[in-house]
């Protein structure tokens, strides 16, 4: 069976196709994708009504692309499914009416999917994909989640954040230090010339015994560090507060998925969202799993970033296991707010 999937809950356009056979683990077909950070850059962030007509204009260009490089004619694709939510609704809306206007049109069912769990499902892309169970870190945007994931649907939170998420408390801090959108990225990259204990910033809730988060005293503690600055910091002075920053980020989101391992007895870590490409996560999640023997598994670097591939392998891992599809034509519906 082959799934189409469409992503557009916010400033990505994401098509992709995979294809399954009984209860084997999808393969991608053929994926493309376009970001829009080079046209919200000049606004500092995501502007709603320019993130939606875009995707009008990329959406079916990339559908048409994907099909190209899987050799494929649309009337081949089994199941069309897309980002049903959370997101923007306007961004939503676009890839929603395409997918399911496509399917009454070629008489397809429709499959919607919930942003967060294409997210979290993306490591079964990678060459080496997790077995359930296990413990999930899913760090995407405004959401940071700790979950115990025992199969496709059958998701226990065990933490989450209660103010800021850690996308956010890198994106806050990156422009309190005058960097540009979108700022996590660059503020990993600054902190590679910095000194990670230069500034003792709060890691809040690290000994609550809890595997709850909260990160808007860390992005409050930036901000007083940078007006301590003055009007002109050095380039020291940003880069040891990036890596300060970055290091009290990263201490948390590994303390509390070791607390999440310990108390539920598992020995697999799966890492999902776009704050799970950042390298300095990586290298010390590596480091504290293996002296415990926890497997960690990540997306592949190229779908950490919201993409069409992780939709349809959601949709796919669904109809493996048994999830009904939407007739032709029919659940036209957006969630923007949408909890998992």
């Amino acid at each position: 069976m082959k799934v189409l999937g469409i992503e557009s809950s916010c400033d990505e356009t994401g098509v992709a196709l995979v294809e399954f056979a009984g209860m084997s683990v999808p393969r991608l077909l053929a994926q493309a994708l376009h970001s829009q950070i080079s046209m919200h850059q000049a606004y500092g962030g995501v502007v709603p009504e320019l993130a939606s007509r875009d995707h009008i204009r990329r959406v079916l260009p990339l559908t048409r692309e994907v099909l190209g490089r899987a050799g494929l004619a649309i009337s081949e694709v089994d199941v069309i499914a897309y980002t049903q939510g959370p997101g923007l609704a306007g961004a939503l809306l676009v890839g929603a009416g395409v997918a399911v206007a496509m399917a009454a049109a070629l008489n397809k069912p429709t499959l919607p999917v919930h942003h967060l769990e294409g997210h979290l499902l993306s490591p079964f892309l990678s060459d080496d994909p997790p077995e359930f169970p296990f413990i999930a870190l899913l760090v995407s945007g405004g959401h940071t989640q700790l979950m115990l994931v025992r199969d496709v649907g059958q998701y226990e939170i065990l933490g989450e954040t209660i103010d800021d998420a850690a996308g956010e408390a890198f994106d806050k801090s990156a422009k309190l230090l005058g960097l540009p959108y979108p700022g996590g990225p660059h503020l990993a990259e600054l902190a590679q010339s910095g000194d990670p204990t230069a500034f003792d910033l709060p890691r809040p809730m690290l000994h609550s015994g809890k595997p709850d988060f909260s990160f808007s005293g860390l992005k409050t503690a930036v901000l007083t560090q940078v007006r301590r600055f003055g009007e002109v910091p050095t380039a020291q002075q940003r880069a040891d507060l990036a890596a300060s920053t970055q290091a009290a980020i990263v201490d948390v989101l590994v303390r509390k998925s070791l607390l999440a391992l310990k108390n539920s007895g598992l020995k697999c870590l799966v890492v999902a969202g776009g704050v799970g490409a950042n390298r300095c996560l990586r290298e010390q999640l590596n480091s504290a799993c293996a002296k415990r023997n926890v497997r960690v598994h990540y997306p592949e670097l190229s779908l950490c970033t919201d993409n069409g591939a992780m939709i349809a392998m959601a949709a796919a891992m669904r109809l493996q296991r048994g999830a009904p599809a939407l007739p032709p034509g029919g659940g036209f519906q957006v969630k923007p707010r949408w909890p998992l």
